[in-house]
């Protein structure tokens, strides 16, 4: 088993979301991480869809992908050179004996502190699984009140085809 990352585009429209992710589901696939939106053209929406799997089931369900009708375009990026990110929110227990402590922890990892409370502060952070899961480590002694990740989204490095829509 393998860790994939696809990216599909497909039409923005009710029902797609339910549609591909039932792909997944009927072949044996635990979705890890789903993320959707729209893209430049506001009738098209990327999904970036995080699964393991041998590499033959998905090869089965890419060729299925592509007999859903609202499925303009599939990109496994797994194997390619892309850049990946998540987008996480870290509410951790402060007091004013720790809370110099962990703005040097957010200041090292280049996070951002959006929130400031008596008892806590909400950290912003943005990466790659790896540097998001280190300030997660790296917090865990100070008290993780509440943890909350969007999911992986990816793109390919370098020029990516023009996708014609008929």
């Amino acid at each position: 088993m393998a860790k994939h990352t696809i990216a599909i585009l497909v039409e923005n429209r009710p029902g797609v979301l339910t549609r591909v992710s039932g792909l997944f589901s009927r072949r044996g696939f635990n979705i890890e991480s789903l993320a959707v939106g729209t893209t430049e053209d506001p009738s098209v929406s990327r999904m970036t869809i995080s699964v393991e799997g041998d590499d033959q089931t998905l090869e089965q369900i890419t060729k299925q992908l592509y007999k859903l009708i609202d499925t303009i375009k599939v990109y496994d990026l797994s194997g390619s050179a892309a850049v990946d990110r998540e987008l996480v929110l870290i509410k951790v227990h402060a007091n004013s004996e720790t809370r110099s402590e962990i703005i040097e922890i957010v200041d090292l990892f280049r996070a951002r502190i959006v929130d400031v409370a008596d008892d806590s502060v909400i950290i912003e952070i943005s990466g790659d699984f790896e540097k998001v899961t280190s300030i997660q480590d790296m917090l865990k002694k100070y008290g993780i009140k509440e943890l909350v990740r969007t999911g992986k989204i990816a793109m390919q490095r370098g020029l990516t085809e023009h996708v014609q829509r008929s």
